[in-house]
């Protein structure tokens, strides 16, 4: 079968890459084109655009790249209609997703939601276009199903395929030494900071974070570096602080972190999975916070907390975010036998259940394949 995937951002990337791979084992000729980053690139299909070329953030942001984002849906659209794919595959994105799903809709392709929109938190009159447009919605957070029961949806559970893609590294990849020795990292604590995908975030967050990480000064500063952002801009920001910069390697880097500063983000979960205790960070565009402020139905940032539905990890926004309170979050995880330390490194494994066993992506393939 003819497959068209189509994810706008890094942790869409990592989903889809683990979709194709499930795909490819139960339909081994499937002819796939994509929309994604270097993790879909590395396992198989036609590449149509990069996430680096897709991922703009907050009312402002859109508004000013309007052109540019009205450009790709005109071309997305005719890249469908001449490959003409038996399954159009979306993957969250939801702003530029759902207009692709009402025109596949419109020349009968099949639309298959894998990650779907987080419309529980703003914009929940969407679930009634999401009903209108979607043949399947596939949902990753346990309470999304009951969600979309106010629409008259059947939804499927498929469970969080972080869990998955975390087990797979653990099992596969996962060689610490080998990444200590590549970066020049001594047995020293490592203090990981994650400052995002986009540059307004990290532009927003990483000054913060590098002032925070200055009371700290026997541990290692290593940033996760984006996929689609060069050295330099790390640099420039870190100025004379010294500091590592770990390129696409964040499993690895978090694998061994002692403690982490977390823009919020699909990151605050994948840091909770690897057991390290964290304080999610975040600092936007002043109008863009504002408005989303009015409009969030929710009352936390980090999917985190949204899951446990309490604040398991500390969120530092706006301006509560500053050198001082983040330094003095980030101290109580540092003795490894801390109370505070012990307790949240126990909720996230009760967390991690909550989330399910694994399979996800399997039981995505499964059932994408499966529709007629």
């Amino acid at each position: 079968m003819k497959y068209y995937i189509i994810a706008g951002e890094a942790s869409g990337d990592l989903h889809g890459s683990n979709l194709i791979k499930a795909i490819l084992k139960k339909d081994p000729t499937a002819e796939i084109r994509f929309w994604g980053g270097d993790k879909m690139a590395a396992v198989h299909g036609t590449q149509v655009k990069h996430i680096k070329d897709l991922a703009f953030m907050g009312f402002i942001e859109v508004i000013s790249n309007l052109n540019t984002i009205l450009k790709n849906i005109r071309f997305c659209q005719e890249d469908i209609r001449e490959f003409k794919p038996d399954r159009l595959i979306l993957i969250d994105y939801p702003g530029f997703n759902l207009r692709i799903a009402a025109f596949a809709k419109s020349i009968n392709i099949p639309v298959h939601y894998y990650i779907s929109p987080q419309i529980w938190a703003w914009k929940q009159n969407r679930g009634h276009k999401i009903k209108k447009l979607v043949t399947k919605l596939y949902c990753i957070l346990p309470f999304e199903q009951e969600f979309y029961k106010k629409f008259d949806m059947e939804v499927e559970y498929v469970g969080h395929p972080l869990v998955d893609a975390i087990q797979d590294f653990r099992t596969n990849t996962s060689n610490p030494e080998q990444f200590r020795e590549k970066y020049n990292i001594n047995d020293n604590k490592v203090l990981a900071l994650l400052p995002g995908s986009r540059l307004q975030e990290i532009k927003a967050q990483l000054s913060v974070m590098l002032k925070a990480a200055q009371s700290f000064p026997n541990y290692q500063i290593l940033i996760a570096g984006a996929p689609n952002m060069d050295d330099q801009v790390y640099l420039d920001i870190a100025k004379k602080t010294p500091v590592k910069i770990v390129r696409n390697e964040t499993y690895e880097l978090l694998n061994i972190a002692h403690m982490a500063a977390v823009t919020s983000g699909t990151a605050t979960l994948e840091t909770a999975l690897f057991k390290v205790p964290q304080v999610v960070c975040y600092k936007g565009n002043p109008i863009s916070v504002g408005i989303a402020r009015k409009l969030i139905k929710v009352k936390y940032i980090s999917l985190v907390n949204l899951i446990m539905d309490k604040e398991l990890v500390k969120e530092l926004i706006q301006k509560d975010l500053t050198k001082t309170s983040l330094a003095n979050e980030l101290e109580k995880f540092d003795d490894a036998k801390s109370s505070d330390r012990l307790a949240l490194v126990k909720a996230y494994t009760e967390l991690e259940t909550i989330l399910g066993g694994g399979g996800a992506s399997e039981k995505v393939a499964d059932l994408i394949i499966a529709e007629n």
